[in-house]
């Protein structure tokens, strides 16, 4: 038995608290095991007029979950208006991301499930990380390289070799270092997370039909290819690099565990396009758990009603299963 997940809110004026809330009211038809919400408590009450309970430590929340959404309170977020983002928020939703990974790194929390928040706003407030993965990462003292952002859907896996950064920088920021370390962390998250004992990694070319034997770009020559033979010695199975306009219809998908692409969309849009309500962001490489819905604060929609919890309920129900897994590889 693991310790109950830290979900942490995110942002407390978009749709985090909303689809914490739902997801907890179909805990009992999605399987979903204990967990708990950080964050404003009145958040929640804006939007959501069912049962919480207000706890003081994790080991609380177990008891109260049959029953009520447990909320670990970590500070007033000021006048929380839907749809309506302020820096009392983003500093709301720092703390209680602050607070949830330190919870995980203890052993206190199960898992680390983030919600949605806003860059901009964190950005304004003295945030610096390009995103939430690399806060955690930082946290527990892993190096971005060996830190990366998988994406999971029911039919796909992707992984994203470089992210948050403009189109127009990924060639420089490519290398056969790089592309190496994010595939050996990429396979033993595979192994340690899911199960899988020897998985396949697919490569995407960074060219139109992966450069055409170096007539439309020398990418795929000068580091991709490098990179796989790297991997091979090593023992993973490597394949490609691939045309990324041939890898993602059913066939294509069925001969890899998961898609290493070169860049931020490359990686996204086939994702989003097949599972935009199921979509998890997972960090691997890391020495816990930690997933995430794969969608934004949404605050046009934010206090309406019409937020769809299905990517936060597969953020908690794969992050449950991944650190039942490695639980019991301990035992």
């Amino acid at each position: 038995m693991i310790a109950p997940l830290a979900v942490s809110m995110g942002d407390p004026a978009g749709i985090g608290p909303e689809i914490v809330a739902k997801a907890w009211a179909m805990r009992e038809s999605a399987r979903l095991a204990p967990f708990f919400a950080v964050g404003d408590a009145r958040a929640i009450e804006r939007v959501w007029s069912g049962p919480i309970a207000t706890i003081d430590s994790p080991d609380a929340a177990p008891a109260a979950f049959a029953s009520a959404l447990p909320v670990l309170s970590v500070e007033d977020a000021g006048a929380i208006t839907p749809g309506e983002p302020d820096s009392d928020g983003a500093r709301c939703a720092l703390h209680s991301l602050e607070v949830a990974t330190g919870l995980a790194r203890t052993g206190a929390a199960g898992a680390l499930v983030t919600g949605p928040v806003s860059k901009a706003q964190l950005y304004k407030i003295g945030f610096t990380h390009p995103g939430q993965t690399e806060f955690v990462a930082e946290r527990f003292g892993v190096a971005g390289e060996n830190a990366v952002m998988m994406l999971v859907g029911p039919s796909l896996r992707v992984v994203p070799i470089t992210t948050h950064v403009p189109l127009a920088s990924v060639p420089s920021l490519l290398s056969v270092e790089l592309i190496v370390a994010k595939a050996r962390a990429t396979a033993r998250g595979l192994e340690r997370n899911f199960g899988i004992a020897e998985p396949r990694l697919a490569f995407a070319g960074f060219n139109p039909h992966a450069g055409e034997q170096g007539a439309i770009g020398r990418e795929e020559i000068d580091l991709i290819v490098p990179a796989i033979e790297a991997l091979r010695a090593e023992g993973i199975d490597a394949v490609g690099p691939f045309a990324s306009d041939t890898m993602f219809h059913a066939r294509a998908r069925s001969q890899y565990d998961v898609a290493m692409c070169c860049y931020h969309d490359q990686a996204l849009v086939p994702l989003k396009t097949l599972h935009f309500d199921e979509g998890v962001n997972m960090t691997l490489g890391l020495p816990i758990v930690r997933t995430s819905p794969d969608h934004g604060t949404a605050f046009a929609i934010a206090g309406k009603d019409k937020a769809e919890p299905g990517a936060t309920i597969a953020a908690i129900r794969i992050a449950a299963e991944a650190a039942q897994r490695r639980a019991a590889e301990r035992t």
